[in-house]
């Protein structure tokens, strides 16, 4: 007799899905594949027959679940509201505590995170690697910067200013285009405190729901009060908005509360802006923890459009395949996924591309787009 695997994932949830099937054309694995087991329908139809104790957590089980980008584009497309998201993450997580997926060594590499000035090291001895060719060409990097504007400075305190860990590390000149927004706007920021550095979103990813849940503890530690809290990486601002599920405490969801999009905040003061130019066209790439998740992205054509013709693509919104770690971990997927929105964005010409998360830009910019953060177009034409 088979033994149930308890995934810890929520009963009624897992019977929301009806299997219609409308998920399959905005699930990134299956449109390269064509594999029923790499679609959200056949994913759950997996947990429950484990759930259900009526198959083992196997080799096929575990693959089912490692190749998914976690990019969610399945539940605004979802009609019975299947919060797959949290069914994926649970069973992620029960799988990481058996060890049956993140290995030790990518545990390690999160542990970096956590340690700011080793990270900003770590990052530059990379890049020196880079240079010399020391880096597999299949971990799709793009080019790492050797060195760094000057770091961030508090300029006053009507908003906290996320910076995050990688973002900081690989993309900080984005926080100094943020920063000259801001100050276009008449908005004066303030920096996080001790413990602030790294959100947690890829710990959630990857199935460490407690060292997530420890990261999140410190994040909101390091910004008390009541001001509001911008983020400008689209998976770092998501997984903030879900603290409130991930800890599941009242002051857990009115930090959550606080937590908005760069984007989000900016559109409501647009008419504060005062471009000295026009940039020309800009193509548009939605994050999926922009659009999915946060559903904010309609914010950032807001944002764009005041500066740029903005291009839309036309692929509705399908991942580009970075998936934060994924594009390390699962290169060969993630490198078809990118495949067509690399398609996409020639078909409609080949334009600056505007996208609001780190990963999704170094992961196009890899194979040769033009890709940017859009706080840096806005602050070029300011």
């Amino acid at each position: 007799m088979t033994v149930a695997v308890d995934l810890h994932i929520d009963s009624d949830e897992l019977a929301t899905c009806v299997s219609c099937g409308l998920c399959l054309p905005h699930c990134p694995t299956f449109r390269v594949t064509g594999e029923e087991a790499l679609s959200p329908r056949g994913r759950i139809a997996a947990m429950r027959a484990v759930q259900l104790g009526d198959a083992p957590v196997d080799d096929s089980f575990v693959h089912f679940m490692e190749t998914c980008v976690q990019c969610r584009g399945c539940e605004p497309a979802c009609p019975s509201g299947v919060p797959y998201g949290r069914l994926i993450e649970a069973t992620r997580s029960t799988l990481a505590s058996q060890r049956r997926i993140t290995p030790w060594w990518q545990r390690l590499g999160f542990r970096v995170l956590q340690r700011h000035r080793l990270l900003l090291a770590g990052s530059s001895v990379l890049a020196l690697a880079q240079r010399a060719h020391l880096i597999p060409t299949r971990l799709g990097l793009s080019k790492l910067p050797i060195r760094r504007p000057r770091s961030l400075a508090s300029t006053g305190g009507d908003v906290w200013l996320y910076t995050g860990c990688v973002m900081d590390a690989w993309q900080r000149d984005v926080h100094v285009a943020t920063a000259q927004v801001l100050t276009a706007v008449d908005v004066t920021f303030a920096l996080p405190g001790r413990g602030g550095g790294c959100c947690g979103a890829l710990h959630v990813h990857a199935g460490l729901h407690h060292e997530a849940q420890s990261l999140a503890v410190s994040v909101m530690a390091s910004m008390p009060g009541d001001k509001p809290i911008l983020v400008n990486s689209a998976g770092c601002g998501a997984a903030m908005k879900e603290y409130g599920r991930l800890l599941g405490t009242a002051e857990a969801a009115a930090f959550s509360n606080r937590v908005l999009d760069i984007h989000e905040f900016v559109a409501e003061r647009i008419d504060l802006l005062a471009p000295q130019r026009k940039v020309g066209p800009v193509i548009v790439q939605d994050p999926c923890h922009l659009r999915h998740v946060q559903r904010t992205h309609l914010a950032v054509r807001a944002v764009l459009g005041r500066v740029a013709d903005v291009i839309e693509l036309d692929d509705d919104g399908l991942c580009c395949g970075a998936g934060g770690a994924y594009s390390a971990l699962e290169p060969v997927l993630a490198a078809q996924i990118r495949q067509r929105k690399v398609a996409a964005i020639a078909r409609v010409g080949d334009h600056v591309v505007a996208s609001a998360n780190p990963g999704c830009s170094m992961h196009l910019a890899a194979v040769g787009v033009r890709a940017r953060h859009p706080m840096s177009i806005l602050a070029e034409a300011l």
